[in-house]
């Protein structure tokens, strides 16, 4: 065999080490998913929260105050320290990485969906807003009615890339000892004392399953936009 083959043989074929990868990838999957699903979660409640309107006197309300913190504690410190933080210090009794890791990505991606959802919102018109109250409905009855199902378009495409940076950032969870896609191939390349082959290999499963998320992502553009022309 050549050596490219010898190489790709004891990264891919020895000992069955592709099913590795696939396992890495699993992690890396199940970590992505759950952080998305808390990001969004804690993004709208926080969106909710800065946009609530001040009371009479005051500048901000106390929600307002409590989520503008929140997003610029998480926006300004990096998410491998969080990272850190959450492990050894919030959850420092835990064995459960996969779910302190998602907590921590779901922490850290609420605050850009924060950002994403209430620029949504702040999209939609006005007018939007005020013909609703004209109708009788409430403020809350109006932003859920109306609003929310206007931002929804919005902020979905946005979303969905948030999603996929999400992905590429669960690679730091090996700190904490997760064999993620990301460790799993460095754990081989120390293994066969060669790291080109590993590593890239884990490259190319990235960028398969991001490619294939951008394409649906863009599939969902198109869509939404042939929905708004009609």
């Amino acid at each position: 065999m050549s050596d490219i083959e010898t190489k790709f043989y004891n990264a891919f074929i020895v000992k069955d080490r592709w099913i590795l990868y696939f396992k890495g990838l699993g992690v890396t999957m199940e970590i992505s998913i759950l952080a998305g699903l808390i990001g969004i979660v804690i993004g709208c409640v926080v969106a909710l929260m800065k946009l609530s309107e001040p009371k009479p006197g005051k500048k901000h309300t106390v929600f307002w105050y409590i989520a503008t913190i929140y997003v610029d504690i998480i926006r300004g410190t990096p998410s491998v320290l969080q990272l850190l933080i959450m492990w050894f210090i919030v959850f420092s009794n835990s064995k459960n990485g996969v779910l302190v890791a998602s907590l921590s990505f779901g922490i850290n991606s609420g605050a850009y969906v924060s950002e994403i959802i209430r620029a949504g919102i702040l999209a939609v018109d006005r007018g939007q807003t005020e013909a609703g109250l004209s109708l009788g409905l409430s403020k809350a009855q109006t932003m859920k009615e109306i609003v929310l199902p206007q931002a929804f378009k919005n902020v979905l495409p946005p979303i969905g890339n948030e999603f996929i940076t999400l992905i590429k950032e669960t690679a730091i969870v090996g700190y904490v000892s997760l064999s993620d896609l990301t460790r799993t191939a460095s754990q081989i390349s120390s293994r066969t004392y060669e790291a080109f082959m590993p590593l890239i290999g884990a490259a190319v499963i990235y960028f398969i399953i991001i490619k294939m998320l951008t394409l649906l992502l863009e599939a969902l553009e198109r869509r939404l936009r042939r929905s708004d022309l009609r």
